[in-house]
């Protein structure tokens, strides 16, 4: 199975349609990934979104570096301020299309 978490995907689909976040988990069925923006989705309360309502911006051949992203790698936690900055960083340096 792919590991999405530290992924940064951008919403297709609902409200937030447009949305950068992070993936900071997968939901217990394995069908949703849980995201967060560090603003409007906490980390506390992440948004679960199903795999085809997102797409994703990062992958194996592309990852994303930033230290926040390493730690939710390695399951530890990360402040919101933290997944904001990194997300900031990502939206930065690169082009969304």
């Amino acid at each position: 199975m792919f590991e999405y978490t530290g992924q940064i995907v951008r919403a297709d689909a609902g409200r937030d349609k447009g949305g950068i976040f992070c993936v900071v988990g997968v939901d217990r069925e394995g069908v949703r990934l849980l995201l967060a923006d560090g603003k409007r989705r906490r980390i506390a309360r992440p948004k679960a979104k199903k795999l085809g309502h997102v797409t994703l911006l990062t992958d194996g051949q592309r990852p994303f570096g930033h230290p926040v992203v390493r730690s939710l790698h390695k399951g530890e936690p990360v402040s919101d301020r933290a997944l904001r900055r990194a997300l900031a960083a990502f939206k930065e340096g690169s082009t969304l299309g």
